[in-house]
């Protein structure tokens, strides 16, 4: 078995508990594949001398699974090395919130063992795929939480004309416009007021950032939609995001989002529950008249 490990610098808070999971993997003989700049900086703490590195999802065709081991930035980071083979992805949490990487050190006892029984589910998480004329993202064109539109500066809004199947929607005075993925709900979304949405149903959610216009909420539309942009404004670039990617674009291109033809797949344990996760990461139920 093959077990890529990616991430990126660590606290020191933090070494213990990852040379834990390394001294695991390694004393079942399991054999890793680790992230180049993440071997760097696992060497430079004492944590791993030799191991073998990869800094391309094509060095990955063997790996049976990946261990990402940092905060839901890591993830996404190696979504986009997972991506079409689809290799199921495991989330070590050492960062802060922690949505998607859920294993963490208190409840990371027996994982190697599972891991190596099989004693998981694999959860599908859906992405979406931006195409436009400019060709920006390359290959890496896809997200699993969202795609965003904001503007460059501080100073002026601008105005995303917004096409669902072709049909005109709403031209959205704002800062930006999102779309997020089930998955991506709990994202850059929420903070703009977006819902909270399960992330196995088979939705888009559409968020105005800041909008001018009071009567402009956020929209829910099944992920078989095709969603269509132009963008207007004072200035003459703005900024398109997957995930954590940004690119510059220029004002008049034109931009569609639809469902990606491939899925995320999360490696869950059966007692990772996406309920549980929101009650502990947005404090729900922590109301003195529940005591």
């Amino acid at each position: 078995m093959i077990i890529a490990l990616h991430g990126k610098p660590f606290k020191n808070d933090s070494i213990f508990f990852i040379k834990k999971i390394i001294d695991d993997l390694l004393l079942e003989k399991i054999d890793l594949l680790v992230y180049e700049p993440f071997f760097k900086h696992l060497k430079k703490h004492g944590l791993l001398q030799e191991a073998k590195t990869y800094l391309t999802a094509e060095e990955l065709a063997k790996a049976s699974y990946i261990f990402s081991i940092g905060g839901d930035g890591t993830f996404l980071d190696a979504v986009t090395f997972s991506a079409h083979r689809q290799i199921p992805i495991l989330g070590i949490n050492v960062g802060r919130l922690g949505f998607l990487s859920t294993v963490n050190e208190n409840n990371y006892t027996d994982l190697i063992q599972a891991i190596l029984q099989e004693k998981f589910r694999v959860e599908e998480r859906s992405l979406l795929r931006l195409e436009s004329d400019s060709g920006k993202f390359g290959h890496q064109n896809f997200a699993l939480n969202e795609f965003a539109i904001t503007k460059c500066d501080s100073a002026s809004m601008i105005i995303v004309h917004t096409y669902l199947d072709g049909e005109f929607l709403n031209s959205y005075w704002a800062d930006g416009l999102i779309v997020a993925t089930p998955t991506g709900s709990t994202a850059y979304s929420l903070s703009c007021g977006g819902p909270v949405v399960m992330p196995l149903t088979q939705n888009f959610i559409i968020t105005p950032v800041s909008p001018h216009n009071l009567n402009v909420r956020p929209l829910i539309v099944p992920d078989t939609s095709v969603l269509s942009f132009e963008i207007e404004g004072r200035s003459k670039s703005f900024l398109v995001s997957l995930d954590s990617r940004t690119e510059t674009v220029k004002a008049g291109v034109r931009l569609t989002v639809r469902k990606e033809d491939f899925n995320v797949r999360l490696i869950k344990f059966p007692n990772d529950s996406f309920l549980n996760t929101l009650r502990r990461k947005l404090n729900w139920g922590l109301d003195v008249r529940n005591y």
